[in-house]
């Protein structure tokens, strides 16, 4: 039987011959009613029932082989149940599954039905959860039974009037089993009419800035196809491949990785399930035993890749490596090149985009650059008056707004106030600050919260914790400023440090002295701690916004 190639139905033209070619041909066919669950699953699980669309182990030793026919037909008996109970199109659920396979059937039965899916970590507090089911009307939970998750969720009930039900995974005593609660409904079709358009609301994440409480950034249902980017051409994800992002499906990368893309280019996803910190030397014997062939990590990660002994395991099916989060320091990017002998593509985007920046597979990675414009957008640096700045100037990474934009978040659900201070003139602000080199290339300066002004220098906290990582006694580092009365701020350098190496007063003078023979010496980190682990979102990057609160009590 002739295999079917959906990619080439949403992507007329696939491959290039190089970064202009991808420019200038590089266009998505979006049709008018796009929906994921329908033209991608249902398609799948009627021409090739038993591809492979999901491997799912977790740390008890289980495992699953979960083919399209699977995730149709579950899908299909949890919109069932859904509607049933009373969600409608545009209610929003909330669903808080960790690495369940249930989270796949789950969302994609959000869609099918209409209903506006949020994912959610399982890390969220009695507080967190009043905030959210009440910012959102949500109006359904599904959450795994894990330990404290349900107890929180229980607790905030009382405080979160829109809440109708809740759905446990796993059961127990105290919430209503969520396989029992699907069991009555059919699988082989959907009970009820639905039908959206490609613009119509269908995903959203509540994510953190440095300041306020969390934003809510909702997606259209043409996400899903803005997304062939971040697979096709950036995770290189192949008809029959397996990928794996190592992304909690509380996290807005789950669905950079985790899902849409892949199985519209027909990959697999590999997903490993479990309970409290995995360490790579956890994930190294799964990648080798499912023979996962295209992988993409936070820099964290790689960060702990490159002290462990990679030969030990038989990596060579893995064809690409990437990279997003947070920039890949040039040291690490060198050691896992000579371990691996294969380079890491970095690239850029936030929750509120899909992939914004790349460094695709016919650009030769600089280590430290995100890449060059993904073709879906238009992208230009600017300076406090929204003007762009000269070639090598710092300026804003900011997205030009165009008709029929797709991978662009539609809003800030209920923050109209919000979206007008992003979205002005003409562009999308992210927030961002970057240069550009004479090739095209971007390079992160950070975040415009976390710019250190020093003396009346400019200085971007990655450039020093590149320095520092050379250094072979440091893990990790972060790089913030603290107040100081003579020069406005100082650096400071909040230091893991790596095996067999010790807190000592000679240490910190001999990284402060490294810094300054690696980089400008004004740049030197004029205080250093050590601590046993820096503080970091559910998404493994720094927040280097805790540490300043911290320095500042």
């Amino acid at each position: 039987m002739k295999r079917m190639n959906l990619l080439r139905e949403f992507l007329p033209v696939t491959e290039f011959s190089d970064y202009d070619d991808l420019k200038k041909r590089y266009r998505v066919c979006v049709p008018d009613h796009f929906n994921f669950g329908f033209d991608v699953v249902d398609r799948y699980a009627k021409e090739d029932p038993d591809k492979l669309a999901l491997i799912w182990c977790n740390d008890s030793g289980e495992e699953r082989m979960i083919t399209f026919r699977d995730v149709a037909e579950n899908s299909n008996r949890i919109a069932n149940m859904l509607y049933d109970k009373g969600i409608r199109k545009g209610d929003h659920v909330l669903v808080m599954l960790m690495s369940r396979f249930e989270y796949w059937y789950t969302v994609v039965a959000c869609h099918k039905l209409g209903a506006v899916v949020i994912p959610a970590t399982a890390q969220l507090t009695y507080k967190d959860i009043v905030y959210r089911c009440n910012y959102a009307a949500i109006r359904a939970i599904v959450a795994v039974n894990a330990k404290g998750v349900i107890e929180y969720i229980n607790t905030a009930l009382p405080k979160c009037p829109t809440v109708r039900f809740v759905l446990g995974v796993g059961g127990g005593a105290d919430v209503t089993d969520f396989d029992e609660a699907c069991k009555p409904y059919p699988m082989d079709r959907l009970t009820f009419k639905t039908e959206n358009k490609a613009t119509d609301p269908m995903l959203a994440y509540f994510t953190s800035g440095t300041t306020g409480m969390p934003k809510m950034v909702t997606h259209a249902y043409t996400y899903p196809l803005a997304h062939i980017i971040t697979a096709h051409m950036w995770h290189r994800c192949k008809d029959g491949g397996i990928h794996f992002t190592a992304a909690d499906t509380g996290w807005g990368k789950a669905s950079w990785g985790k899902i849409y893309g892949q199985w519209i280019c027909g990959a697999a996803v590999f997903t490993y399930d479990y309970y409290g910190r995995y360490t790579p030397l956890d994930l190294l014997p799964l990648l080798e035993k499912y023979k996962v062939t295209t992988f993409c990590a936070p820099p964290t990660m790689y960060r702990f890749l490159i002290k462990e002994d990679l030969t030990r395991y038989d990596l060579s099916a893995i064809e690409h490596f990437c990279t997003a989060g947070e920039p890949l320091n040039p040291a690490v990017y060198d050691s896992i090149l000579k371990k691996i002998n294969k380079p890491i593509y970095e690239g850029y985007g936030q929750t509120e985009t899909v992939l914004a920046l790349g460094t695709f597979p016919f650009m030769q990675p600089r280590p430290g650059s995100m890449g060059r414009p993904s073709p879906l957008y238009d992208i230009e640096l600017l300076d406090e008056n929204s003007q762009p700045v000269s070639q090598g100037a710092e300026g804003e990474i900011c997205i030009r707004v165009k008709p029929d934009q797709i991978g662009l978040f539609i809003g800030y659900h209920n923050d109209e106030d919000r979206l007008r201070s992003v979205w002005r003139d003409g562009f999308y602000h992210t927030g961002d600050v970057a240069t550009m080199d004479e090739d095209g290339f971007l390079w992160f300066v950070g975040r415009d919260d976390d710019i250190i002004k020093s003396s009346g220098y400019r200085i971007g906290p990655f450039e020093v914790e590149s320095a520092l990582m050379e250094h072979p006694a440091v893990l990790e580092c972060a790089i913030t400023a603290v107040p100081d009365d003579i020069r406005g701020q100082i650096i400071k350098a909040t230091v893991v440090l790596a095996r067999n190496y010790f807190p000592s007063e000679e240490l910190k003078r001999e990284l402060q002295d490294h810094v300054k023979h690696t980089t400008a010496p004004y740049k030197y980190p004029r205080i250093v701690e050590f601590v046993d682990r820096l503080p970091k979102t559910i998404s493994e990057k720094i927040r280097r916004v805790e540490i300043r609160q911290s320095d500042n009590k």
